[in-house]
């Protein structure tokens, strides 16, 4: 009986000892998991990081190759359309991106205005009627239906000639048709002039359409081209006392 009991004893320590081991066992084996699925949460949580560093990397370089293309077509906009050497490339520049704009491919009357000061709206000068009527010119032929608001109601004569435009409002047609207004004004700088134009229509205010040009002229003193030279010093001539 004693052995019986002795050998019940081994088996159940025996027993013991290997459900012992087999839970020990367990315990290893889901602390490993455990720590095998935090570590693969982090490395899906940096992956995901790394991924949306590298995106928005992506998109910011993406964002400077689109600047960089458009700074390269304003380069290429400013050698070879807005800046000018000569006076008629600069108008045909203007005429030119005028007509460029699709919103222009209209019948409707356009009558063109002097050019005037940036700073004095009411105010031109020669320079500025050459311009405006160079542009009468330019965009005529390029078919857009001018008005030339400044005709008498009659042809006037006299014994220098025969005249129709004329300047003084009393002599011009009350009113002109429901029209498109070509505005441009000037802005001297150095050694050049900023020219800029725009269409209006005269009934909303909305722009149409608008140009700009620069006009390098080179000269450290442009007062040749606006007339408005100082006169040159004079001194008195004496008898001799």
């Amino acid at each position: 009986m004693f052995k019986t009991f002795t050998k019940t004893c081994l088996i159940a320590m025996v027993a013991m000892l290997f459900a012992g081991c087999q839970i020990h066992q367990t315990i290893i084996q889901e602390d490993g998991m455990d720590q095998a699925v935090k570590s693969e949460n982090k490395t899906n949580t940096s992956s995901k990081k790394n991924y949306a560093n590298n995106s928005h990397l992506s998109n910011s370089n993406k964002n400077v190759q689109v600047t960089k293309e458009y700074m390269r077509i304003a380069k290429d906009q400013e050698n070879n359309v807005t800046t000018q050497y000569s006076l008629e490339g600069t108008i045909n520049s203007l005429a030119t991106q005028m007509m460029r704009n699709q919103k222009m491919a209209t019948n409707k009357p356009v009558i063109i205005t002097s050019f005037v000061r940036l700073d004095q709206f009411k105010k031109t000068t020669e320079f500025g009627r050459v311009i405006s009527e160079s542009m009468i010119n330019e965009l005529s032929n390029r078919g857009f239906n001018i008005i030339e608001f400044r005709g008498q109601l009659a042809v006037s004569v006299n014994d220098e000639g025969e005249y129709f435009i004329t300047r003084k409002v009393r002599e011009l047609k009350g009113r002109t048709p429901n029209t498109y207004v070509v505005v441009g004004t000037y802005s001297r700088q150095y050694k050049k002039i900023i020219l800029n134009a725009r269409v209006i229509d005269n009934i909303t205010g909305k722009i149409i359409t608008s140009a700009r040009s620069t006009y390098v002229h080179g000269r450290m003193n442009d007062c040749i081209l606006f007339g408005d030279c100082k006169p040159a010093r004079t001194i008195n001539i004496v008898k001799e006392q």
